[in-house]
């Protein structure tokens, strides 16, 4: 059995798993390593056909735990989990995700997570399809109920022509938020106030005017703060994206519901990040019966009104001891002028931070890779790039550091 040590670092112990990815979980934990901390690799049989117990040994700088029997003196089969400080598993595969769901202990990695008390992180790799598959979405929100942490998948080009959602996230990404999830909590104590998804605005019992935002950025800040210890509430429209666990979710489809909702609970937050797209205008009268073409004619030019500015609402009331960020879409090709036109936004609206990025029509929406421009009072702008759940860690980063 490993020897711990812990006058420094952190126990961290990595799972491996039998997938493609796992030759990326080498740079995992050589930066584990390299940040100072203890690391046990716990392979499975299937994983050591794609790296083998040498590699891990020479990066991890321990022995590698592979069976069930070893160490049976030590009872390391449950000893390793009672000792952790935090468990990583990555890759996971389709077929983990569902052993671990079931309860089911075949090796010592499955032993472990169900001895261990310690912050589990799981990060998911697969195919698309898999990964889709209503085993796997089940399996995963089986997980998630019971407090494991995930990270990613990302979508981006898989094995042969593949490409979509089921990439490996980016291994500092999983090291990074595997440590967030250690020590101490820098938001613990503290309300955060968030928006997120598309509004959508009545025409008749069934048709509305929206727009194209998932929802995936604002519910990635969400989690983030969740780990990060605050006390959370989501404002949101329609998500194309899970509702976060652990999270004060309140739905809000339409622009007045979210100014209401935003509105009453604006006064105890410390941070408001303001991540909905809010339509700017809504129908002056809306139908709650269904219009019809023949009624209409071959023209139908409903009148609109515009919506309130949430966000400077929020902007003239808050206190001192409040934190208001608010987002800028635009459809602009120079950063400069992307960047210039955010700044002044911000500033109409009173905010302490902007959010400046690029969309378009396969460009900023949904589970995608995204480039952000974080944008202060004062100060050179911060770019941020990679999937949502990088800028937004970023981004809570950078509020942290304010």
């Amino acid at each position: 059995m490993t020897a711990w040590h812990s006058e420094s670092g952190a126990r961290v112990i990595l799972g491996v798993t039998g997938g493609i990815a796992a030759y990326k979980a080498v740079s995992i934990a050589r930066e584990l390593v390299t940040a100072g901390h203890h690391v046990t690799v716990i392979p499975t049989q299937s994983a050591l056909k794609f790296v083998g117990v040498a590699t891990w040994e020479a990066i991890s700088r321990n022995p590698v735990e592979l069976d069930l029997f070893d160490g049976v003196a030590e009872v390391t089969h449950v000893a390793l989990g009672q000792q952790a400080d935090l468990v990583i598993v990555a890759p996971a595969t389709a077929h983990f995700l569902a052993s671990y769901a079931g309860g089911y202990a075949p090796d010592l990695l499955h032993t472990t997570l169900l001895a261990t008390t310690a912050p589990v992180l799981v990060a998911p790799a697969m195919h698309t399809e898999m990964w889709q598959h209503p085993s796997t979405v089940a399996n995963t929100e089986t997980l998630r109920s019971r407090g494991v942490h995930f990270v990613g998948p990302d979508r981006g080009r898989l094995t042969g022509d593949d490409e979509g959602p089921g990439r490996l996230a980016d291994p500092s990404e999983i090291v990074r938020r595997g440590l967030s999830l250690l020590g101490e909590r820098p938001l613990a104590g503290h309300k955060v106030l968030i928006s997120a998804g598309g509004t959508r605005e009545p025409l008749d019992a069934v048709r509305f005017i929206g727009n194209r935002s998932s929802g995936a950025m604002g519910v990635a800040l969400a989690v983030e703060a969740r780990d990060r210890g605050a006390e959370v509430t989501l404002v949101h429209a329609p998500l194309e994206v899970a509702l976060p666990r652990g999270v004060d979710c309140v739905f809000a489809p339409r622009a007045e519901d979210m100014q209401r909702e935003l509105t009453a609970r604006a006064d105890s937050a410390q941070w408001m990040l303001m991540a909905a797209a809010v339509a700017d205008y809504t129908p002056e009268v809306t139908s709650e019966a269904k219009y019809h073409k023949d009624a209409l004619g071959e023209v139908y030019s409903p009148r609109l009104v515009a919506t309130p500015d949430i966000a400077a609402e929020l902007g003239r009331s808050k206190r001192d001891d409040q934190l208001l960020v608010t987002f800028s879409a635009e459809v602009l090709d120079d950063d400069e002028e992307l960047v210039a036109r955010a700044r002044d936004k911000g500033e109409a609206k009173g905010a302490d931070v902007v959010v400046a990025n690029r969309v378009g029509p396969a460009l900023g929406f949904g589970q995608t890779e995204t480039a952000v421009w974080i944008i202060q009072r004062s100060g050179a702008p911060v770019l941020s790039t990679g999937s949502k759940t990088t800028v937004a860690g970023h981004l809570i980063d950078v509020l942290l550091n304010r």
